[in-house]
This record gives structure tokens, C-alpha cells and sequence, in this order.
């Protein structure tokens, strides 16, 4: 995580000098707001990156000789047949035109949505008997 806050901590200096131009030059307080706010989540993104690189050291991604499994580990057994992602991405689909075109499109997409999400939560569900 050190790249990471060293280039954050980049992109929060250029937003402080931006801010500090653009006050001088424009004298507008809106923008001068926005990019001094933009400052403040990019320092604050690089300074989380410098606690963690501190706190546990080089990751498995910053090393050349680390494999897949030391970063990730066990995950868990996803199908390779199952049709739920797809339901899933067609409720996402009639969600999204239903915010567009009426509230009866929108109520037909949640209903799809939620099925398939829940068919993708438990679909290897065993019971606890």
C-alpha cells in the first residue's frame, strides 16, 4: 500500500495547489470549496494507505514471487452452471428501466432482482438438522 499512498498523496497535493490557483485567480468560493474538499478525501485515502502499509507491511501483490492463493486464499466453490447471475442481471435490467420508463417496471424489476439474488444466496443452502 505504500504506491498507493504515495500516489494518492500526489493527487491530494495537485488538488492543493489547484485549489490554492484557482482561489487566487477566479475568486470563486464554490469551486475553490470543491476542490479543497477533493483535496481532503484524496489525503485522507492516502493517509488510510500509509496506517495499513504501516500497520501489516508489504501485501502478496507488491511481491513478485507470490502466487494467486497467498493473497486470496480459499474463497468459496462458485458454480459453473448456475443460472441465477443471469436473473440476477436481468432484474438488475428492468430495475434500471423501470426508473426510467414507470414505477410498474420498477416494481417487476425489484421482484426479479430480489429472486435472483436470494436464489444466488442460498442456492447450495443446506439445512442445519
Amino acid at each position: 500500500m505504500k504506491i498507493e499512498a504515495l500516489l494518492f498523496g500526489g493527487v491530494a497535493l495537485f488538488f492543493a495547489g489547484s485549489a490554492a490557483l484557482y482561489a487566487a485567480w477566479s475568486g470563486d468560493p464554490a469551486g475553490t470549496a470543491v476542490l479543497i474538499v477533493a483535496f481532503g478525501m484524496a489525503g485522507v485515502i492516502s493517509f488510510f494507505c500509509a496506517v495499513q502499509y504501516r500497520r501489516r507491511g508489504r501485501r502478496p501483490q507488491d511481491r513478485t514471487d507470490a502466487e494467486v492463493a497467498d493473497a486470496v486464499g480459499h474463497l468459496e466453490f462458485f458454480p459453473p452452471h448456475s443460472l441465477w447471475p443471469v436473473i440476477t442481471a436481468l432484474g438488475s435490467a428492468v430495475t434500471a428501466l423501470g426508473v426510467v420508463y414507470g414505477l410498474w417496471l420498477f416494481l417487476i424489476g425489484a421482484g426479479v432482482l430480489a429472486r435472483g439474488v436470494l436464489g444466488l444466496v442460498f442456492q447450495y443452502a443446506t439445512r442445519g438438522d
